[in-house]
């Protein structure tokens, strides 16, 4: 009898001792990956001074890593499925630790919105972490996995509000982003070391015009939404850039559909379960934004205006921490849930009690545990809703296609996240009081844009209700025995 092969013939996953570390180390780059989404929220009142730059020019260093996140994470997913995810997620964690070295470098606008579009850039590591445990981890630690891998986005962004307001408080801005690039290399020198390279790949041809086209797509789309409050919603320029988006993803979708190597197979993402998760994902990137934007601006309002709270960032930081660790404390709970009735009904479990935590918010934001007791409950849906969507999405694609399906989803997040921003940015400009000299956000349009989040959770329930019954878990799937052939496998 021959010895056994540390590696299934089908790409399947073997138990190693190293399980643990693996999933240890993905779950830190994801946290560091999504740190630097926060990184510069303590800078913003002050970035038009310190980049000297106008107002509407400054805010290019966050529409920059927007942009380039959408663009990056479908185009690393593919390559990472045909290449190797290991590598990949490699190059994301290497594009995050040059961007943050050359914004730590940095004193004008340019090399900031430079840096901050090479940090963007690394947007794909939480999808191709969550692809490199579907290859590599045992059916049993798989679901507990992604679940924590997921809820790392949301972790990292809580716990890094604090440090990153605390920093910017005490010392020079700069070191956000030398600590940014620090944490970098540490992550990048830990997958290097301790994770594996996957053996399963898909193969073939990268589909550059598919790439092109959704990139060119996405940037139309993300730039209208993200700067339409500063060009006019019914501008030529912002309705030119939303028409442009709506043809060259009509004809991009024409091409892909008559590729043979697609970037992304739309007959894939067609299916009923692949399909209602990803507008499921979106529905919910809107719901969930909804606090990072009411929170923050409740508690640093002047507490003369009957309902500012009148509390610097670091307090805001310190409010919202308390939700990250409650994402990643219910990342076990939703992938028992997961096995026991289905990732379908975790998913509208999450959606719930993220709703449920909006009405919260809605009758309780008068004081600084009203909004910890809120932001808690919403993080607690959040965890349950993230830790679903991957075993949703692996459980009906093949194996060869994971980290390009995980990436769309998380792209469908985002753009989800970015249309609740433009959303909540037209409330929060419409309904407003007089304060002195200048208008800020009145009561009801926090609790408006609250209103709108908690009925976007529901929205998200209601989508959620349509995925098929429960199917077999994806660790355990037929998906595992897809034609992937493992890298030195003999091909038919």
């Amino acid at each position: 009898m021959s010895q056994a092969s540390p590696r299934p013939v089908d790409g399947g996953p073997s138990v190693t001792p190293r399980a643990n570390t693996v999933v240890v180390v993905l779950a830190l780059a994801g946290i560091v990956v999504s740190l630097m989404q926060t990184l510069v929220i303590p800078l913003i009142p002050e970035l038009p001074k310190l980049l000297h730059a106008s107002a509407s020019d400054a805010t290019w260093a966050i529409t920059a890593t927007l942009l380039a996140g959408a663009v990056a994470t479908p185009t690393v997913g593919r390559l990472g499925d045909m290449y190797g995810k290991r590598r990949m997620l490699l190059v994301s964690l290497v594009m995050l630790v040059v961007g943050s070295t050359v914004g730590a470098l940095s004193s004008s606008l340019v090399p900031m919105v430079v840096g901050r579009a090479l940090q963007g850039m690394a947007s794909g590591v939480i999808p191709l972490g969550i692809s490199i445990m579907r290859d590599e981890l045992p059916a049993e630690r798989l679901g507990s996995a992604t679940a924590l891998m997921s809820a790392s986005l949301g972790v990292g962004g809580a716990l890094g509000l604090p440090a990153a307001a605390l920093l910017a408080e005490n010392a020079d801005w700069h070191v956000l982003f030398w600590t940014a690039a620090g944490l970098g290399v540490v992550a990048t020198l830990l997958v290097l070391l301790l994770v594996p390279e996957s053996r399963v790949r898909g193969g073939g041809r990268f589909d550059v015009v598919g790439a092109v086209g959704l990139s060119i797509a996405l940037l139309c789309l993300l730039l209208g939404i993200s700067k339409g409050a500063d060009w006019g919603w019914t501008g030529g320029v912002t309705l030119g850039l939303f028409a442009a988006a709506v043809v060259v993803l009509l004809a991009w979708g024409w091409w892909e559909l008559r590729s043979r190597q697609p970037l992304v197979d739309l007959r894939t993402t067609a299916r009923r379960q692949v399909l209602l998760t990803n507008l499921a994902s979106a529905v919910f990137g809107f719901a969930m934004f909804a606090m990072s934007l009411v929170l923050p601006q409740l508690l640093q309002l002047p507490k003369a205006t009957g309902y500012g709270l009148g509390h610097g960032m670091l307090a805001v930081g310190l409010v919202m921490a308390p939700s990250g660790l409650v994402m990643m404390a219910t990342a076990p709970l939703s992938a028992r849930i997961s096995r026991a009735r289905g990732p379908k009904t975790t998913l509208m479990l999450g959606a719930l009690v993220v709703a449920v935590g909006y009405g919260l918010n809605i009758a309780l934001m008068s004081a600084v545990w009203h909004l910890v007791l809120a932001s808690c409950v919403i993080g607690a849906g959040i965890g349950l809703a993230y830790g679903s969507m991957p075993a949703l999405v692996m459980a009906a694609v093949p194996v060869s296609e994971t980290a390009a399906a995980n990436s769309l989803n998380t792209l469908m997040r985002a753009i989800g996240t970015s249309i609740s921003s433009a959303v909540a940015g037209v409330v929060l400009a419409q309904l407003t009081i007089a304060y002195g000299p200048v208008t800020l956000p009145s009561q009801n349009a926090f609790r408006v844009v609250m209103a709108i989040g908690s009925g976007a959770a529901l929205l998200a329930l209601a989508v959620a209700a349509f995925l098929p019954a429960r199917r077999p878990a994806p660790a355990a799937s037929a998906a595992r025995t897809d034609a992937a052939v493992p890298v030195g496998a003999p091909s038919a």
